[in-house]
């Protein structure tokens, strides 16, 4: 998923995904942070798992989470610092 967003150059969004198991997102937390940092250092290219792959800097990961609800997991501080928080609420 992560190679082909940074080769195309599109956004995806990953809905509530606090639900991932702790270990699935230290694995996601690795492959978005070599991504970072092709994108600061602003190459053309970068390694990916082994593989030379094309950036496109109009790359994008976007993330729904629901905290505090039974089975969510806490993210790990590697990875909430790849992310910013909004909050959104219901209007009264």
């Amino acid at each position: 998923l992560f190679s082909g967003v940074a080769q195309c150059g599109c956004w995806t969004c990953l809905d509530e995904f606090n639900r991932i198991d702790i270990e699935v997102l230290s694995v996601i937390a690795q492959q978005l942070l070599t991504i970072r940092q092709a994108l600061v250092q602003k190459v053309d290219t970068f390694m990916f798992e082994g593989r030379e792959i094309r950036l496109k800097p109009t790359c994008g990961v976007f993330i729904t989470m629901n905290p505090g609800y039974a089975g969510r997991t806490e993210l790990p501080d590697n990875l909430k610092a790849l992310f910013r928080p909004v909050s959104m609420m219901v209007p009264d």
